[in-house]
């Protein structure tokens, strides 16, 4: 069974249950973020560059530390092109299994690898997406006591599962909105058909009038709303 037309409606009950996550951005603005996680990937994500580097978008990586180590030339064609880095935890465990301890092992693993790889500073790392969109109160807490940000989503079109490369382009489409955050996959699962469908998606959302931002920049907005 397949969920995807589920989750505009879970994202309307977890949004203001959760409000210090980052949701989305401003509504008001035609910014939108273009997110991809589970990566680097060897094959999918230089795939996701050309199609990026085409279009000139800043898109938003969400990676594996254990990914980062096994591809480190990858994550650095990323971060030299100046997309936005951020963390989805060390081998993709879910937040609430791990001790406080392991998560912050997990999370701190990812940034030394990113480090490593990129020359990026711990303090430049710092937004975290948990594997599965799965966190608690506690979790939350603790990500704000380690000067960690919690990204979330608003599209969330379910293409690890892989419907198909025209089914996914359509649900963003059918979702996507002013401030929307859309997460994609560049991992083992959903990675194969990414670069097809951010084919199809860029120039319709382009042609739309959105521009897309960093993550950062949604942050920015919805300090200043």
């Amino acid at each position: 069974m397949q969920f995807a037309p589920l989750y505009p409606i879970l994202y309307r009950f977890l949004q203001p249950t959760f409000p210090n996550c980052l949701w989305s951005g401003d509504r008001n603005s035609k910014a939108i973020a273009l997110t991809f996680d589970d990566g680097p990937h060897p094959q999918y994500t230089p795939e996701v560059l050309t199609v990026l580097d085409r279009y000139k978008i800043t898109a938003n990586f969400f990676w594996l530390g254990v990914c980062v180590n096994r591809s480190p030339g990858i994550a650095k064609a990323v971060s030299d092109r100046g997309h936005w880095i951020g963390l989805h935890g060390y081998d993709h465990r879910s937040f609430p299994m791990l001790s406080p301890n392991d998560l912050k092992e997990s999370l701190e693993k990812t940034q030394v690898a990113i480090h490593s790889a990129c020359n990026l500073q711990p303090q430049q790392v710092r937004d975290v997406r948990p594997p599965n969109g799965f966190f608690t109160p506690a979790i939350l807490k603790l990500f704000s006591q380690w000067y960690y940000r919690p990204v979330m989503w608003s599209v969330v079109p379910e293409d690890w599962v892989r419907p198909g490369v025209a089914t996914v382009a359509q649900r963003v489409i059918n979702q996507v909105q002013n401030g929307s955050l859309i997460v994609l996959h560049d991992g083992v699962c959903g990675g194969q058909d990414v670069a097809a469908t951010i084919k199809i998606l860029i120039p319709q959302l382009l042609q739309q009038g959105y521009e897309f931002v960093t993550v950062d920049t949604l942050w920015q907005q919805s300090q200043t709303k």
